[in-house]
């Protein structure tokens, strides 16, 4: 009996075995008849690798298959490179002064342009002619004069075009305008105090912060003086440039005494060897006597030692027109003006104003302002300007 149960306990274990042995058979033959799956190691991330991220930008003319750092890449023996440029952002480059002055060029291309059409020159063109010079904010005299100079040219260079003829202008207008020292007068040992005047919203403390913070960027310690103690607000405005700038910066009480804040400034620039005080001043009419002799106070402090005054600066609206050559003059009375600051010459200004200024007064542009951002107050090249109103 033992053995007939030792023998049926053999025949079972011995049915188990063979079993598991063909189980074993069947899941290799399927390993074998299944593709293999290659195992990826970490692919390291290079510039012709590149990452797909939120913002990032790839070639267009070679997109690649990108793996995140976790994920798997293929072996070293069938590993494929994707060519993909590093990418380059592509910086805009900053518009040309012809294109900044496009209102401008649209206020005026319109007479000028009337000429050009013409068969000949004959006395129609000189009557267009002195419309268009008018309307670009020249002014009735110097037209006049510009005028009588263009006929004595056409008459010797025998010009009969309407093309030619305004090509002869346009000489005439770059002669005249040539010459002047344009430059931003500074004389190293002693602190420089440029002085900025103007009627009330042509920009005056915006300019100045702007002046500043390229002064700044040029390696001269800068302080601005916020002498404008009557404009809401306008001490505040100078500071926030101030602080980006990372100048140095004087205020006085609301109200105050602008000359004392100026007075302030220079004794501050010379005990701290700084080398240059920019002041603002408040927006006065120029009309109004009073408020002109405070402005001529203001000057007389800011010419005292230690500091040096070697600027007085017009900031003008290019927009007022021949109003701005009335206020040049009131301006350079009261304080002896050395330059002028155009703002807004961007805008709808026609930009004949610079000549009047200068053939009047004598006092040359030495900034314009041709936008809002911090870079588009650029020095005055009048080749370039007189080119890009005619082009």
């Amino acid at each position: 009996m033992q053995l007939a149960v030792i023998a049926l306990l053999a025949v079972l274990v011995l049915g188990l075995v063979a079993a598991g042995a063909v189980v074993v058979r069947h899941r290799r033959k399927l390993a074998v008849a299944a593709p293999r799956r290659p195992v990826r190691p970490e692919r390291p991330i290079t510039a012709a690798t590149q990452m797909a991220q939120p913002g990032s930008v790839l070639s267009p003319s070679a997109p690649a298959e990108v793996f995140p750092p976790s994920a798997a890449g293929p072996e070293s023996s069938d590993r494929v490179e994707f060519a993909v440029e590093a990418f380059e952002p592509v910086v805009a480059p900053p518009p040309s002064f012809r294109d900044r002055l496009s209102k401008a060029r649209a206020a005026i291309a319109g007479p000028f342009r009337a000429i050009l059409v013409r068969p000949s020159i004959d006395g129609q063109t000189w009557e267009e002619l002195e419309e268009a010079l008018i309307k670009a904010d020249v002014g009735v005299e110097l037209t006049r004069e510009l005028l009588d100079t263009l006929r004595q040219r056409a008459k010797v260079a025998a010009i009969t075009e309407p093309e030619a003829l305004l090509q002869a202008l346009k000489d005439e207008l770059k002669a005249r305008l040539a010459g002047a020292d344009r430059s931003l007068c500074f004389e190293a040992g002693t602190p420089n105090v440029w002085l900025f005047v103007g009627v009330n919203g042509v920009g005056k403390t915006t300019t100045v912060g702007k002046v500043g913070f390229h002064q700044a960027q040029q390696g001269r310690s800068v302080l601005m003086a916020a002498g404008d103690t009557f404009r809401a607000a306008a001490a505040e405005q100078l500071q926030a440039w101030a602080e980006r700038a990372g100048t140095d910066f004087v205020r006085g009480a609301e109200g105050g005494d602008p000359s004392s804040v100026v007075f302030d400034s220079v004794q501050r620039a010379a005990a701290r060897g700084i080398d240059l005080v920019l002041a603002d001043t408040a927006g006065r009419l120029h009309t109004k006597s009073n408020l002109m002799d405070e402005l001529a106070k203001v000057r007389r402090v800011a010419a005292k030692e230690p500091g040096r005054l070697s600027e007085v600066l017009l900031v003008l609206d290019a927009v007022t027109g021949q109003n701005g050559l009335v206020q040049a003059q009131q301006f350079t009375e009261a304080t002896e003006l050395t330059g002028v600051v155009l703002t807004k010459l961007d805008g709808s200004a026609k930009g004949g104003i610079v000549l009047a200024i200068e053939a009047r007064l004598g006092i040359p542009v030495k900034l314009v302002g041709l936008g809002e951002g911090i870079n588009d107050l650029v020095g005055f090249d009048p080749d370039e300007f007189v080119d890009a109103l005619f082009d």
